[in-house]
């Protein structure tokens, strides 16, 4: 069975593990997270502290920009972004990754406490109630914080919500 986790596109260019699962994964992906990747690539501002860790991630995320402007895969992204809630096509990466690219609308149901990424990213994982995966610690806290509905995961947990975080139940493992 493959889990689903909603994901900004700049974090699977940062952390390589998300790449290499133990278990089949489909990463549902708000397109404005794409676009972000432009401006972290070519932006005067650093993804990383270290000059060369920021190398690094400024070369995946061009890698990650040409795999979504593929042709094949480009033309599943311009299909789902007919229409608001559209997904694409599954962008097959390699056997244990896809991408799922989502036509996501900040809708500003939570727009005081979050920014539109973010939004974006919460109602995209209240809509299909799959898992939020995130680096960023402030944001888990504002989401425990706000009561939202949503069962959020740090990337350093990462394996574990591949193993076992989905199986639990989603009412209850939201407050974990």
């Amino acid at each position: 069975m493959r889990r689903r986790f909603v994901i900004e596109a700049v974090m699977v260019a940062t952390y390589g593990q998300l790449l290499v699962p133990s278990r089949p994964v489909d990463y549902i992906i708000p397109y404005s997270t794409i676009m972000e990747l432009y401006d972290m690539k070519e932006g005067p501002e650093p993804v990383m502290d270290d000059p060369d860790d920021d190398r690094h991630v400024k070369q995946k995320i061009g890698e990650l920009i040409e795999f979504f402007a593929e042709p094949l895969n480009k033309k599943k992204i311009e299909r789902a972004l007919q229409v608001p809630w559209r997904e694409s096509s599954p962008l097959l990466l390699n056997d244990n990754v896809s991408f799922i690219v989502i036509h996501a609308i900040d809708n500003a149901q939570y727009g005081e406490t979050f920014d539109p990424i973010e939004t974006e990213q919460i109602l995209t994982a209240m809509k299909y109630q799959v898992p939020l995966l995130t680096d960023q610690l402030e944001l888990q806290d504002r989401i425990i914080e706000a009561e939202v509905p949503v069962q959020v995961f740090d990337i350093e947990d990462f394996e574990y919500a591949v193993e076992v975080g989905t199986e639990l139940d989603w009412e209850t493992s939201r407050d974990l």
